[in-house]
């Protein structure tokens, strides 16, 4: 990860594992020194919630999280580590990409999966 800061967080696959993915990204970002505005912090912490549930949804037994920054924006990753998904394009995320670009500071998001589960990811301006 060249010119980037990065950050993971291993979680059990449960349904507080949003709440904990939740507060290590936004007390990570702050150690970067990042002081976003309220309304990008809500974001953050919305994003993350939809992400982490995505993958915790797929049924493995554990989550990753992982935080990386660059250029003032961060992109954050759930990776749902369930090895008995159908590799390529994920289509099944497509709601859930709806509702994390309805958050206005998102520039980018998506989804795919490969031999290691669901990667579902979203890049926000910070």
């Amino acid at each position: 990860m060249v010119n980037r800061r990065g950050a993971n967080w291993s979680l059990e696959s449960a349904p507080w594992a949003a709440g904990k993915a939740r507060t290590a990204v936004v007390e990570q970002l702050g150690k970067w020194k990042y002081r976003p505005a309220p309304g990008t912090v809500t974001a953050v912490e919305a994003v993350t919630t939809l992400l982490v549930e995505a993958a915790v949804a797929d049924g493995g037994t554990k989550v990753s999280v992982h935080l990386a920054d660059q250029d003032g924006q961060a992109c954050i990753l759930a990776l749902s580590h369930h090895t008995n998904l159908t590799t390529g394009l994920d289509n099944a995320g497509g709601d859930v990409l709806h509702q994390i670009t309805a958050h206005q500071p998102v520039t980018g998001c998506g989804t795919d999966t490969g031999p290691d589960g669901r990667r579902i990811w979203a890049v926000i301006e910070l």
